[in-house]
């Protein structure tokens, strides 16, 4: 079958299953919660600049030397400030991550990252000048000086050099020279670089000394940032992990270099998540204890089991396929909007590439029953349709369309007009796409040439 004539494949009714327990859902995300704490982080901008400008006096920007380290004062401020809310889009706060979503929450941290680090570079050029203007002395003598003498100011070069260590290391070029967990230790020392910093400005910023207001209010928000990255990022994860107790019950070889997970623990049916979801990994084995890994469910917590599906990329996956069972499971999540309840109309398409039918197939159980469901599946082989019988079996249920567009990239393409011809009504239609990154930016782009407003193209990378 080529995807120039696609024919749904023949479904044969199947008797609906036994009815499952109600399970815990996540709540829906709201864009209000968007709406407030974007105000919220532009009020704190405000205030940031406030605080820098009101530190400063007529008299002390009467020279060049004075302006310039004034400017310095105020673009460190900045630099603070930006570094926070930087660090609050990666801290996954449930309320925020559920109504934006974690991929669109990391493209506005890795955009905003590098503004941050460039007023940090600012920040130190324009202080050293400043002061060695008004010192009148010279640059590099006056940076040792600073470094040496003033209180906190170690601290504030350990914390320049880790940030600038993290910001490096995170683009492309050098990124992809890393494995994921050195590059993730990299990024943990960001903490630490944090604390020396706000402890920097508290201690030596002139809008701190002796302002015993503006102190409190730093502190505060600096405050509420730890507590939003302990309890997300730390407490909830081993929360959960305790009281579901989740290990591995099964390993399942789908294909050669396909194999099933299934994990099993206490009322799995309470855990928060929905179709489409993903958690991050940690299979408490000896040499694998401190790797996480994004997988998403292919089946929903039923009762005390669930099930991720995988796909050999790599060592980690490769390990899986060899994992005892009984192994403890530490899960951090679940993220992503990828979820049957982003869908405004009841007509619905899925459309997965490879293993990216991993989080079709659970959306699938979540969908109203009612629901118009249509699916395509595309692959090279058909050996590499993952999931395909489950799938099938479940669009049959469902009396809905099943298409398979199998063969090479070159020869079988889908388009907008092969989308329209085998759904006329596809513009009326939300539309789920998962799989490589270039297949999906491909799909999203012919699905909006066949008339589908943008805000029915769901797409999420699970990548961090």
């Amino acid at each position: 079958m080529t995807a120039t004539d696609l024919a749904p494949e023949a479904m044969l009714p199947v008797p609906p299953p036994h009815p499952a327990p109600a399970r815990r859902l996540p709540k829906r995300g709201r864009p209000i919660v968007v709406d407030v704490l974007a105000a919220l982080a532009g009020l704190g901008l405000g205030i940031t600049l406030a605080l820098g400008i009101s530190a400063q006096s007529l008299h002390s920007v009467s020279t060049l030397p004075g302006l310039i380290t004034a400017v310095g004062r105020v673009t460190g401020l900045l630099a603070g400030y930006a570094m926070l809310i930087t660090a609050a889009l990666s801290a996954r706060i449930g309320p925020l991550e559920r109504a934006i979503g974690q991929d669109r929450l990391i493209r506005w941290h890795r955009a905003l990252g590098p503004w941050g680090l460039y007023l940090l570079l600012a920040h130190v050029v324009l202080i050293v000048v400043g002061y060695a203007g008004l010192a009148d002395t010279g640059i590099l003598a006056q940076l040792w000086q600073l470094i040496l003498t003033y209180p906190g100011m170690l601290g504030a070069t350990v914390a320049t050099a880790l940030l600038f260590l993290a910001g490096i290391t995170s683009y492309k070029r050098a990124r992809r020279r890393f494995k994921y967990e050195t590059w993730w230790s990299i990024h943990l020392y960001t903490y630490l670089a944090l604390l020396f910093a706000f402890a920097h400005q508290v201690d030596n910023g002139a809008s701190f000394v002796a302002q015993p207001l503006a102190t409190l209010w730093w502190t505060a928000i600096w405050l509420a940032l730890l507590a939003a990255v302990v309890w997300w990022r730390l407490a909830l994860p081993i929360v959960r992990s305790l009281r579901h107790g989740i290990r591995v019950a099964e390993v399942v070889r789908e294909s050669p270099d396909v194999i099933s997970v299934v994990l099993e623990g206490k009322r799995l049916d309470r855990l928060p998540v929905a179709g489409g979801q993903f958690f991050q990994w940690r299979f408490l084995t000896r040499g694998g204890w401190w790797e996480a890994h994004p997988f998403s469910l292919s089946h929903v917590p039923h009762r005390d089991r669930m099930r991720i599906t995988v796909k050999d990329l790599g060592d980690h996956s490769r390990d899986l396929a060899a994992m005892p069972v009984g192994t403890p499971v530490f899960i951090e999540g679940p993220y992503g909007r990828f979820t049957a309840d982003a869908a405004s109309s009841p007509r619905v398409l899925l459309i997965g590439a490879g293993v990216g039918a991993t989080p079709l197939r659970s959306i699938l159980q979540d969908l109203d029953e009612h629901a118009d469901v249509a699916v395509l599946l595309r692959a090279r082989t058909q050996a590499d349709l993952v999931l395909r019988d489950e799938i099938a079996e479940e669009v049959g249920r469902r009396r809905g369309k099943l298409w398979e567009a199998v063969g090479p990239r070159e020869k079988v393409r889908i388009t907008a007009s092969t989308l329209r011809r085998a759904l006329p009504d596809i513009h009326r239609r939300d539309v789920y796409i998962c799989g490589p990154e270039a297949f999906t930016a491909s799909i999203a782009e012919e699905c909006a040439r066949a008339g589908i407003p943008a805000d029915r193209i769901h797409v999420e990378s699970f990548v961090f």
